[in-house]
């Protein structure tokens, strides 16, 4: 992962350059086709997903609640609350995705809380608008 291209998305923008270099060891980088099923309703959590480009979407109880497209992130809720996923995510068309697995989400939490702070700040919107995601 290049911390160059963590700098385009808005959720690491304006980080320093040493913390971005820290995040882009702890992520990798991932090309998905459309179609791909990246998360199911009530399994466990295991990743979470920022959308470099493409698109994506959500539903709960199938029924479709958003659609998500670059600088979106996703799967932050069931890892930090420690719960099962509350929606299916799909790409709805080809994906390129930064992805942190549970282990280096943590990581990230325990050393740089002001990013999870950011994180669940959208989280808080989403749950006062959005109770889905």
């Amino acid at each position: 992962m290049n911390a160059d291209r963590l700098k385009k998305l808005p959720l690491f923008e304006d980080l320093p350059h040493k913390q971005l270099d820290r995040i882009a060891m702890w992520a990798d980088e991932v090309d998905l086709p459309a179609g791909k099923p990246l998360m199911a309703e009530g399994n466990w959590a295991h990743e979470f997903f920022v959308i470099e480009s493409g698109t994506a979407s959500v539903d709960h109880q199938d029924t479709h609640v958003a659609d998500l497209g670059p600088g979106d992130f996703f799967g932050e809720m069931a890892l930090l609350e420690h719960q099962r996923r509350s929606a299916t995510v799909t790409t709805s068309s080809p994906m390129r995705a930064i992805v942190m697995h549970a282990r280096e989400f943590a990581a990230m939490d325990a050393e740089m809380p002001e990013i999870t702070e950011r994180i669940r700040a959208v989280m808080r919107a989403r749950q006062g608008t959005d109770q889905q995601r």
